[in-house]
């Protein structure tokens, strides 16, 4: 039988690769410690790890020279031999065991005494908007849009993105500080509004506002358009707040406690496309209150936002964004309720200055090693929304919320 050479070079290939798999094999091995008393399962390469961190005594490893068979590899060696050996959970000091116990102790004292909050203990924390904790909310806005002049439908998604600490100011006070910034995807398209608008056709454009709210233009358009058709998607406007709030709240007699901030919001036109956001320099104040009870927390942001600077052909800004919150804890760890925003559009007339939502929602924390991480879905309906002009109908909210300690970092103390 004559085999072709290709063939040929084929079976020398696959003898060549099984010898170098034993090879392999055997050189993973390593020689068997034969004089050792730890056993002939151990390989070099394993009984240096172990015997480098200090888990094999002297007598067992017999070595007066500190040799590495791979000096790069050495860290790795190091934490594979602590975590082989270190796997057994040690037991809870007692006041750790009390801690623990305490659904109410302070996380702070709880790592300052060298003990893990319970996800319980974080998850009340998490609860509290003014609380000692850093957090990054990821939120998605999923809003059904509907416009009146042609009973049309559409959807708005927006990402938002909200990154939460507090800085302490003395031993009463902090500053919390939350910037936000978005990503709308609006159900236009930029370039069919920028050639209306160069015709003379219509006055203005749609905006993305504060909280991924939708701003029609003051002024109707002089003909119409599809609102619908295209889509438009970027990053949009940025956002500053900060709340000084005293870091002890104010105790109730129906239980609980009442913590509120008062302080000051930015707007900085961000966007990438003018349907993205508002154009302008935005300020105004801002206030938070909550109560906190054992079961309930109900509390408000509100927050007004006045244009200052910016493009002086966009429309004014001068809107109010309430979101009210309202929830009710199933256990430690689990809340049903909801936070939609409430809409004020003070530029626009009477019949179409607001937009009032309400919902309902669950969320759930959980502990993903040492780090809760919320999640959350709620749908929100607005009872009162714009006569003439499109306006937020429903709202399908998505978020999640991984969640510090400020008492790990001493930068917010």
């Amino acid at each position: 039988m004559v085999l072709n050479r290709n063939r040929i070079q084929f079976y020398v290939g696959l003898i060549w690769f099984s010898l170098f798999i034993v090879a392999g094999n055997v050189y993973a091995q390593g020689p068997s410690g034969s004089g050792s008393s730890v056993g002939d399962d151990y390989s070099n390469e394993k009984l240096y790890r172990l015997n480098q961190a200090g888990l094999i005594s002297k007598p067992q490893w017999q070595t007066d020279v500190d040799i590495w068979p791979d000096e790069d590899r050495k860290p790795l060696w190091l934490a594979q031999a602590e975590k082989e050996n270190g796997d057994e959970e040690k037991p809870l000091s007692s006041e750790c065991e009390a801690f623990a116990k305490d659904p109410g102790a302070d996380v702070g004292d709880i790592i300052r005494a060298g003990c893990q909050p319970t996800t319980g203990q974080m998850s009340a924390l998490m609860d509290n908007p003014l609380g000692n904790v850093a957090m990054l909310f990821t939120q998605v806005d999923v809003f059904v849009l509907e416009n009146p002049t042609n009973n049309k439908d559409a959807n708005k998604v927006n990402y938002m993105g909200i990154a939460q600490f507090p800085k302490g100011l003395g031993e009463n006070w902090n500053l919390i500080n939350r910037i936000v910034w978005n990503v709308p995807s609006m159900p236009l398209d930029q370039g069919k509004i920028d050639r209306a608008t160069a015709l003379g056709r219509i006055s203005d454009q749609y905006a993305s506002g504060p909280g991924g709210s939708t701003l029609p233009p003051t002024g109707s358009p002089i003909a119409p358009i599809d609102l619908f058709d295209g889509r438009t998607t970027g990053f949009g406007d940025m956002y500053y707040v900060g709340l000084f709030a005293p870091k002890k709240g104010i105790k109730t007699k129906i239980g609980g406690n009442f913590l509120w901030g008062a302080g000051f919001d930015l707007g900085f036109p961000t966007a990438s496309k003018d349907l993205l956001g508002t154009g302008k320099w935005t300020a105004g104040p801002s206030a938070l209150g909550v109560y906190m009870g054992p079961k309930w927390k109900i509390g408000a942001l509100l927050q007004q936002y006045w244009d200052y600077a910016g493009d002086s052909d966009r429309d004014d800004v001068n809107l109010t964004n309430l979101q009210y919150f309202i929830f009710y804890s199933l256990d430690e760890v689990t809340s049903i309720g909801a936070a939609p925003n409430i809409i004020a559009n003070w530029e626009q007339d009477s019949g179409n200055k607001w937009t009032v939502p309400v919902g309902l929602g669950i969320s759930r924390t959980f502990q993903f090693g040492k780090v809760p991480v919320r999640f959350g879905f709620e749908v929100h309906y607005s009872v009162i929304q714009p006569d003439d002009v499109a306006g937020q109908k429903w709202d399908f909210r998505f978020y999640m919320i991984p969640a510090m300690p400020s008492a790990l970092f001493k930068w917010m103390q």
